[in-house]
């Protein structure tokens, strides 16, 4: 494990937030990026940026150019990019990516695959 160095993003540059106070069961279909601080139950389909909030909790299989866990995530996670989980961080589930990053601290229980970004 490593220490993460994400791109630290403002609430301003999300298309859409999902706050603490919302519960949604469904498909999630996005291309901007999209902020979850609430949770998510379901499934994830992305082609934009998807961060996952300290305090979020997201059970459901997710899709997408780039993930950032810093919140609960059970689900298989595969991106285009990479894949970072912070200190903060829990993923169970397996992870699919060119680039995973793992900060130390953060709960990791699964498999981890990297693939070259034209696989």
């Amino acid at each position: 494990m490593t220490d993460v160095y994400n791109d630290f993003m403002e609430d301003n540059e999300f298309d859409t937030i999902l706050s603490s106070d919302i519960d949604f069961s469904g498909t999630l279909h996005f291309d901007k990026p999209f902020l979850i601080r609430g949770k998510v139950f379901g499934e994830i389909n992305a082609t934009g940026i998807l961060v996952i909030d300290e305090n979020a909790v997201v059970n459901a299989n997710i899709h997408a150019q780039r993930v950032l866990i810093r919140g609960q995530v059970k689900g298989d996670v595969t991106a285009a990019e990479k894949v970072e989980v912070t200190v903060t961080g829990k993923l169970s589930g397996n992870v699919t990516a060119p680039e995973i990053f793992m900060e130390t601290g953060c709960i990791f229980n699964g498999r981890c695959t990297m693939i070259g970004k034209n696989s």
